[in-house]
């Protein structure tokens, strides 16, 4: 599971604010819940593109802090999937890169730059 911080003064739910709507737009059809660190995030057990076996996603709430979205895309073996399967991969990375930069603000190159320095920032703190 990742999670993603939203840009400073923005808050997830002024980003996305029906979250079950956007994850079906984007996803397909929620199945159900699952929870992560006290919140319920959205189940898409059967998502629409055949190269995800199954999307969590959904808002973390944590006190005195803002909410960051949760997210665990599975993707299945590309050694399992047939040709017509394999041509839905660049549709998945952009409804992935495209949900992302909707809910955070940021795009994949500026979260790979958070996620750098949140991983600097541990390093440094277990010194």
């Amino acid at each position: 599971m990742k999670e993603y911080k939203m840009r400073r003064g923005e808050h997830l739910e002024e980003r996305i604010p029906d979250m079950e709507q956007s994850v079906e737009e984007y996803f397909g059809t929620i199945t159900g819940t699952e929870e992560y660190k006290g919140s319920d995030l959205h189940v898409v057990g059967e998502p629409k593109n055949p190269v995800f076996e199954r999307v969590v996603v959904g808002a973390v709430t944590y006190s005195g802090k803002k909410d960051t979205l949760a997210v665990d895309f599975v993707e299945r073996d590309p050694t399992e999937l047939g040709p017509d399967e394999l041509e839905a991969a660049g549709d998945a990375v952009s409804a992935k890169n495209e949900f992302l930069l909707e809910a955070t603000g940021r795009d994949a190159k500026s979260r790979r730059d958070s996620l750098k320095r949140t991983v600097e920032d541990d390093a440094d703190a277990d010194l």
